[in-house]
């Protein structure tokens, strides 16, 4: 069974036409950018770089498709930030293809920045997927702490993002000091703070949705049946079992023919015949709360007398 997607409205299809053409612009300009280092550029590994590049920009054109497709699943502000993060990625991916290595590094080569990008796609997906997971659990209860809350820690985990990336494109030329990762570790903890604060506030105050109670359903007894075991009785007017067909084995009246009456067991004749025969006569009044049937059902009628 397919789920319906949703209905799209015109700023969100508007949202999703400027995330295509964001990415159509950068696949273009990061064209352009690996064009010009490559007529302009050293001749060190020319070949192995443009193989690359278009690897990374094939690769882009596939993501970017498949964005695209998940669009009308997402919110619109979600599908506008993953194009965005995914060109971000991409430009990222040409700098470190195309920047000028320094040999005398042990992980100046291909396999260093290699590693160093998937640590930076690593780190720019769990942003975007942080940024989505806390604004989902503000939604659910909407107050100006919250709000102020969500946006300063989303804010400090873009800015924590952007100063893990820093190190690992450009490690080879700069030296980060001690205070850089001090300030590194302080944006952690105040990002880890305010990411708790939106859970704990929702535990406290968020509207609790009513859990359903599992009511145990009655037992229902089997329909009773004529003396054969297997039909059933007929059903009265008011949804009871015709007790007196039990005894005739005839239905009581005409309009219980929707109920199965043809009875299994030998038919007696009717009254008044010459052969007709009557139950012998007790003391003890008929019915099911006295008779002494199987789970209160009257038992079974005598059979006729045989010669």
């Amino acid at each position: 069974m397919t789920v319906p997607e949703r209905p799209q409205s015109t700023a969100d299809s508007k949202l999703i036409r400027i995330a295509l053409w964001v990415a159509i612009g950068a696949l273009i300009l990061a064209a352009v950018v690996c064009v010009v280092w490559v007529l302009v550029g050293s001749d060190n590994d020319l070949i192995g770089r443009a193989f690359l590049t278009i690897l990374l920009l094939a690769a882009f054109a596939g993501v970017a498709l498949f964005d695209a497709r998940l669009a009308a699943r997402r919110p619109p502000w979600f599908a506008l930030a993953s194009m965005v993060t995914w060109v971000v990625t991409l430009l990222i991916g040409a700098v470190l293809i195309w920047m000028p290595t320094q040999d005398w590094y042990f992980y100046g080569s291909g396999f260093g920045r290699f590693a160093s990008y998937l640590l930076i796609v690593l780190i720019l997906q769990l942003a975007l997927l942080h940024a989505r997971l806390l604004i989902k659990a503000h939604l659910r209860h909407v107050t100006g702490f919250t709000r102020a809350v969500t946006i300063i820690t989303i804010a400090i985990v873009v800015i924590l993002a952007i100063m893990l990336i820093l190190p690992l494109m450009f490690w080879e030329y700069v030296t980060y000091a001690d205070p850089y990762w001090r300030a590194v570790v302080a944006l952690a903890i105040l990002g880890a703070v305010g990411t708790a604060l939106i859970p704990l506030v929702n535990a406290l105050f968020a509207p609790k949705h009513p859990r359903a109670v599992a009511y145990a359903a009655p037992q229902l007894q089997p329909w009773p049946t004529y003396a054969d075991g297997v039909t059933p009785l007929p059903v009265m007017p008011d949804g009871s079992p015709d007790w007196n067909a039990y005894y005739t084995g005839y239905p009581s009246s005409v309009p219980q023919a929707i109920a199965p009456v043809a009875p299994l067991a030998p038919v007696a004749p009717p009254p008044g015949h010459p052969d007709a025969w009557y139950p012998p006569a007790t003391s003890e009044p008929a019915g099911p709360a006295s008779a002494p049937g199987y789970e209160g059902y009257p038992p079974p009628p005598p059979l006729p007398p045989r010669p």
